[in-house]
């Protein structure tokens, strides 16, 4: 089932999700909606608050980065295998040197930006069948589980930008949180207010 996509300006995209109970009957046919909801917007990554639920779960593929022509042909076979689940994740670290790369995001159509992050992520989490992993993740990979991490904490890649681009980016912003923008899946937007 395809879910709608929250757009900038809806609260749950500010608060920092809550742990799930990982054998929750719910839990393996609202990890396949969010695939099927990523996969539907064109996305890489999907966070539970993405879809108006504040609970720590997201999910991605990277697979389209695998077409980059500057890819080596090892990269470009990790990204093709990295559809992942990930429950309950916690951050162990971040290291190396901070690079940046430009990233979008479903809830905030329209806009990409570069943000710098560090090379890799070391996280614990679990997987579907109730498996716990600590796992450290480098490249492209790292760089979509950071963006999909900082989703269940709370923070939007714009949250990483300097203040003058925050208020070059402003009327956009304003523009998507009031649902005045064009997108091909399905979104919810704040309520307008009276």
């Amino acid at each position: 089932m395809i879910l709608p996509i929250v757009a900038y300006g809806m609260p749950v995209l500010k608060k920092k999700a809550v742990p799930v109970d990982i054998n929750a009957d719910w839990l393996e046919k609202f990890v396949e909606n969010m695939f099927e909801t990523m996969y539907k917007a064109s996305g890489v990554g999907l966070a539970a608050p993405q879809v108006d639920k504040s609970v720590r779960i997201f999910v991605i593929d990277p697979a389209p980065f695998a077409e980059w022509d500057e890819l080596s042909d090892e990269e470009r076979e990790k990204l093709k295998n990295a559809k992942m689940v990930f429950i309950n994740a916690q951050k162990i670290e971040e290291t190396g040197e901070e690079k940046s790369f430009e990233e979008g995001c479903l809830s905030i159509p329209g806009i990409h930006e570069k943000v710098k992050r560090p090379e890799k992520i070391t996280l614990e989490y679990y997987d579907l069948e109730g498996k716990k992993h600590k796992q450290t993740f480098d490249g492209i990979i790292a760089r979509v589980i950071q963006h999909e991490y900082d989703h269940i904490e709370g923070i939007l890649f714009t949250d990483h930008l300097s203040a003058l681009k925050k208020r070059m980016l402003k009327r956009k912003l304003d523009k998507i949180s009031r649902g005045d923008i064009q997108v091909d899946y399905k979104m919810k937007f704040p309520k307008k207010k009276r």
